[in-house]
């Protein structure tokens, strides 16, 4: 099955076009060769609150992208808004996913504990913020990678939940 993936970037300089979205393209490269995914949209806004609120529920909602990816935004700098506007756009949250990311990052370095990433739920998207920095965003996705299909599926409602564990 080929999946509809948003990727949002929040970053000041990135969409004033003073730094190139590298961590973007590592996204596109793993959804694309690896998860089988459709690039839907791709989209550099500031971190700015309100902009990347109106950009995930667009990506939901309007493209229906099944897997939305946001890269920046989630350390502790006061700019750094990028979980909080997760938090407000889904319906429930998935902590297991940043969880698992923070703990495989912790594995080279103790900064990883740092990352406020969140994962969560609107609609039929499945929406996770990964850190801004290209390697990091390599190190996060192949420590989720195995799981997301089984996660989409059951999110489209293709395939039954799996319940060993519920």
């Amino acid at each position: 099955m080929s999946w509809k993936v948003g990727i949002l970037t929040a970053s000041d300089k990135g969409s004033r076009g003073e730094r190139e979205d590298t961590s973007a393209q590592v996204i596109r490269e793993i959804v694309e060769e690896e998860l089988g995914g459709e690039i839907v949209e791709h989209r550099v806004v500031p971190d700015e609150k309100n902009e990347i609120i109106a950009s995930l529920i667009e990506l939901s909602d309007y493209y229906r992208a099944n897997l939305i990816l946001t890269t920046g935004g989630i350390g502790m700098a006061e700019r750094d808004v990028t979980p909080e506007a997760t938090r407000e756009v889904t319906d429930r949250l998935v902590p297991g996913i940043p969880e698992v990311m923070r703990y495989r990052a912790m594995q080279r370095t103790p900064y990883a504990m740092l990352s406020r990433s969140v994962a969560g739920v609107r609609g039929q998207s499945l929406i996770i913020n990964l850190p801004a920095d290209p390697k990091g965003v390599h190190e996060s996705l192949a420590a989720i990678l195995d799981v997301l299909p089984h996660a989409l599926r059951i999110l489209t409602g293709h395939s039954a939940p799996f319940n060993e564990y519920f």
